[in-house]
């Protein structure tokens, strides 16, 4: 028995350890915000990305603005349901801090340790396919007139890109995604496709659909 509450800070000290990993991510999501509600009065669903997870916050890639302390649950891809306020906001996005029971925050751990071990195995897979999900999902759209807005890169391949934005052109517009330029061929739920005017290489498209500065 004297060994006892060293073993228990043993214990304690792993859990900690586990809740505190942080993971870099690109995976797809959606989320709802407190302050926007369509005429029925329902929280308005908006799609998004998370790319920066730990057991204590999750950063959400989204042309959508949320106010700091502002509620937000977010449904995302292989992690769930995910919910708290609005820590920290910032252009494309905002920082949210998970509001979880020790139980649920532990059964995010295992999760969150899963997908380190396995995501560059992931990442092969999405290349086998010839379409990727880039580093920095952050974009800029560029129109015909020189407007400009921020938009959010769901994937790329050679020919086009799927991305995401606060509107959605007709289909046929031309458009720039970054410095490729291209036309809007397709809608899709959380947002729409351009296909390139020309092929690409693929190892220079991730450079080149980047974020204007």
């Amino acid at each position: 028995m004297a060994n006892a509450p060293m073993q228990l800070d043993d214990d304690l000290e792993i859990v900690e350890r586990r809740t505190d990993i942080r993971i870099v991510l690109n995976l797809p999501g959606r989320f709802k915000l407190a302050s926007r509600r369509d005429t029925a009065g329902q929280r308005r669903e908006f799609p998004c990305r998370a790319v920066n997870l730990s057991c204590h916050a999750v950063t959400l890639a989204t042309p959508i603005s949320g106010e700091v302390g502002e509620r937000v649950i977010a449904q995302i891809e292989q992690f769930g349901k995910l919910e708290g306020p609005i820590m920290h906001a910032m252009k494309g996005g905002f920082v949210v801090e998970i509001i979880a029971q020790r139980r649920d925050r532990e059964r995010l751990a295992t999760k969150i340790e899963w997908y380190e071990k396995f995501k560059n195995h992931d990442v092969a897979n999405h290349r086998d396919t010839l379409r990727i999900i880039p580093k920095d999902p952050y974009s800029t759209l560029v129109f015909a007139d020189g407007t400009t807005i921020e938009c959010i890169v769901l994937d790329v391949s050679a020919s086009g890109t799927a991305v995401m934005a606060d509107v959605v052109p007709e289909i046929g517009t031309p458009i720039a995604v970054g410095k490729l330029v291209g036309r809007v061929i397709r809608h899709f739920r959380d947002g729409f496709a351009v296909q390139f005017a020309h092929l690409q290489e693929l190892d220079q498209v991730e450079r080149l659909i980047g974020r204007l500065t």
